[in-house]
């Protein structure tokens, strides 16, 4: 029999429609409701073969936060894209986009 896990997501939203406040807990984790600033979700959609997207970020998400949010997530998006493809050459060039990033960003320290 197959395992079933479960992950859920609960935003609140101000009287504006702005996320004030963002949790997610998962079926399998132990530590209960964890909560963030910021989440992009992504799914491909199986009939359309396109990407769905949901992009939330709180109020108090700070820009040095979202730069450091998104050299992050583009770096393991390069790594889960070498694991899926195998294409060490695409990878290999995602990772030094995010070595840009990094040092534009100050994330990184500039080389």
């Amino acid at each position: 029999m197959a395992k079933k896990s479960s992950i859920n997501i609960e935003v609140l939203l101000d009287d504006q429609n702005v996320p004030d406040k963002l949790t997610w807990s998962s079926s399998d984790s132990t530590k209960g409701v964890e909560e963030s600033k910021a989440m992009l979700l992504s799914l491909f959609d199986k009939e359309n073969l396109e990407t769905v997207k949901i992009d939330l970020w709180t109020k108090e998400m700070q820009v040095v936060e979202m730069d450091r949010f998104f050299y992050q997530t583009l770096r393991a998006l390069a790594d889960t894209y070498f694991k899926a493809t195998q294409n060490k050459e695409l990878a290999s060039d995602m990772r030094h986009f995010v070595q840009y990033f990094g040092e534009k960003t100050e994330v990184l320290p500039k080389a």
